[in-house]
C-alpha cells in the first residue's frame, strides 16, 4: 500500500510515495543494527550531541516543518509550530538529564558489591500516528537514542513527508550514523518486522485495535512493547469550581488540534447545581471559535485529518441526537470544502449513546450532568479507557483527593491534561501500558541489569 499525501483542506494535489521493497527493508534493518553496534558504545556526551543538533535544526526550520504538518494532516499553523518547538524542548531535556537517568544505582547487599545498570536493547521499532506527527515520534525516539539504541520508524501512511523530515533531522545530526530510519511499509508487514530478530522492542501510539495486534505479535516474539492508546478523558467540574477557569481550559483541551488528541477532554462531567451556568459560558466560548483554513491566522478549528474520521464523528453525533442528546451548538459538517466539522456541544448525554463509551476523535464536547462529586467519580471511572483526567474545584486538597481516585495514568487538578518531558506519560486499562517521557521513558528502552560482585 503506498503512502499518500492528501491535503485535508482540499487545496493541494495528492503525492504518492511507494512502499519499500523487501530488499530495501533488509538494507534498512542491517543499517539499523550496525548503527546500534556503534551507538551502544558511544559515550553519553556524544549521544547528547545528536539530540542537541536535532533540537537546533528543529528550531532553525520550525516554520518549514510546521508547514509540512499543516499540509499533511491539517493542523493549525500556530499549533504546528508549537509542536515542533516542543520536540526541540524534549531533545534538549534528554540531552541534559539523560545521563542521570542512565547512571547506575549502587545497592547495599553486604558482603557483596552490587549495582543496577541501564544498558541499551538494540533496534527499537516505533509505530506512530498522524495526529501529532512530530511530537509523538520525538518523545520516543529521543529517549531511545540517548539510551544508546537505534530506531526504525513506521509512521502513519497519511504523513509521509513528516516521516521523511524527521529522518532527515536525526540523520543530518550525524551524517555517517543512521540513528533513525524511515520505513514506508504497510500495516500488513508489521508482524514480520516485529518478529525480526534485529528488532528488540516496539513502541506504538495508536488505537486500541492496533495495540492489541502489536501486543499479541510482540508477545509471541517475547519482546517488550510500549503502548499509548486511546483516551476518553473526564473533565470533572465540581460545584465550587472556578467556572471561567474551567471553561477557558475546557475550550483548549477539547478543541485543540480539532479535537484529535488522545488526552483531549472528551467527557465533561458537571455537577447539576452549576451545570446550566457552565454550559452557558462554555457555549458562548465555543461560539467564538472560527472554523477555517489551517494556515489562516484567525482559524481555531481546522479540518479533520481524513474523510473517514469526519464520517465517524458525524455518525457518533447523529447516534447521540437520535437517542435524546441535545445539540447546544454545532452538530454538523461545516459548509466549506474539506474535512470540516463544526465545534459541537452535546448536552444530556446518557450511557446508551456511543459518545458515552467510545472515544470521539473530533471537535465534540459531551456534557454529562451528575448530582454530586461521588456520582462524578463513578462516571469518570466508568470507562474501559484510562489515559488522563482532570478535576476543577477551588479546594485544591479536595481536588487532589479526587484526582487520586481517578483511574488513569495522569490526573490534573485545575489544569488541563498535557504531556511534559519532565513527567511520565501513559495510561492504564485499554489506554495501554508502559510510560513515555521523564526517566521512565528512557528506561522503557533499556536492559535493567543487576551486576553483583563477591
Amino acid at each position: 500500500m503506498p503512502y499518500i499525501f492528501k491535503d485535508p483542506s482540499f487545496t493541494s494535489e495528492e503525492i504518492i510515495f511507494d512502499e519499500i521493497t523487501d530488499s530495501e527493508l533488509e538494507i534498512k534493518l542491517k543499517n539499523a543494527e550496525q548503527t546500534y553496534s556503534q551507538l551502544r558504545y558511544t559515550n553519553y556526551e556524544n549521544r547528547a550531541k545528536i539530540l542537541l543538533r536535532a533540537a537546533k535544526q528543529l528550531e532553525k526550520e520550525k516554520e518549514r516543518y510546521a508547514r509540512i504538518i499543516t499540509e499533511e494532516m491539517g493542523k493549525i499553523t500556530r499549533e504546528a509550530i508549537g509542536e515542533v518547538e516542543k520536540c526541540a524542548l524534549c531533545c534538549r531535556y534528554y540531552a541534559e538529564h539523560g545521563k542521570g537517568f542512565l547512571k547506575g544505582d549502587k545497592v547495599d547487599v553486604s558482603p557483596l558489591s552490587a549495582s543496577i545498570e541501564y544498558q541499551p536493547l538494540g533496534v527499537i521499532l516505533l509505530i506512530m500516528p498522524w495526529n501529532f506527527p512530530f511530537w509523538q515520534v520525538f518523545r520516543c525516539a529521543s529517549a531511545a537514542i540517548i539510551s544508546g539504541n537505534s530506531v526504525v520508524l513506521k509512521h502513519a501512511s497519511n504523513v509521509p513527508q513528516c516521516a521523511l523530515a524527521i529522518e532527515e533531522i536525526f540523520n543530518s545530526a550525524v551524517p555517517d550514523l543512521n540513528c533513525l530510519q524511515n520505513l514506508f511499509v504497510s500495516s500488513s508487514r508489521i508482524d514480520n518486522i516485529i518478529a525480526d530478530k534485529r528488532i528488540k522492542a516496539v513502541a506504538l501510539t495508536g488505537s486500541e485495535a492496533a495495540g492489541r495486534a502489536v501486543a499479541a505479535t510482540a508477545g509471541r516474539a517475547i519482546k517488550p512493547a510500549l503502548l499509548e492508546l486511546g483516551g476518553s478523558d473526564p473533565f470533572v467540574v465540581l460545584e465550587d469550581a472556578d467556572l471561567e477557569l474551567a471553561v477557558k481550559n475546557g475550550i483548549t483541551s477539547r478543541f485543540m488540534n480539532a479535537g484529535q488528541s488522545c488526552i483531549a477532554a472528551k467527557r465533561f462531567i458537571v455537577c447539576e447545581k452549576i451545570a446550566d451556568e457552565f454550559c452557558d459560558l462554555f457555549a458562548k466560548a465555543v461560539g467564538k471559535l472560527k472554523t477555517g483554513k489551517p494556515d489562516a491566522p484567525e482559524t481555531d478549528i481546522a479540518p479533520l485529518a481524513r474523510e473517514d474520521i469526519l464520517t465517524e464523528v458525524e455518525q457518533q453525533v447523529n447516534d447521540a441526537v437520535a437517542k435524546g442528546a441535545k445539540i447546544i451548538c454545532g452538530g454538523s459538517r461545516a459548509e466549506m470544502d474539506g474535512n470540516y466539522y463544526l465545534p459541537t456541544i452535546l448536552d444530556c448525554v446518557s450511557e446508551d449513546m456511543q459518545v458515552w463509551s467510545k472515544e470521539v476523535f473530533g471537535p465534540v464536547a459531551t456534557i454529562i450532568r451528575v448530582k454530586d462529586a461521588d456520582e462524578a467519580l463513578q462516571i469518570a471511572n466508568d470507562s474501559d479507557l484510562g489515559l488522563g483526567g482532570s478535576v476543577w474545584t477551588k479546594d485544591t486538597e479536595k481536588g487532589r483527593a479526587f484526582a487520586m481516585k481517578l483511574e488513569c495514568g495522569s490526573a490534573f487538578v485545575n489544569c488541563m491534561v498535557r504531556s511534559d518531558p519532565r513527567l511520565p506519560f501513559g495510561g492504564i486499562k485499554e489506554s495501554g501500558f508502559g510510560r513515555e517521557l521523564a526517566a521512565n521513558g528512557v528506561r522503557q528502552f533499556v536492559n535493567i541489569k543487576t551486576v553483583c560482585c563477591g
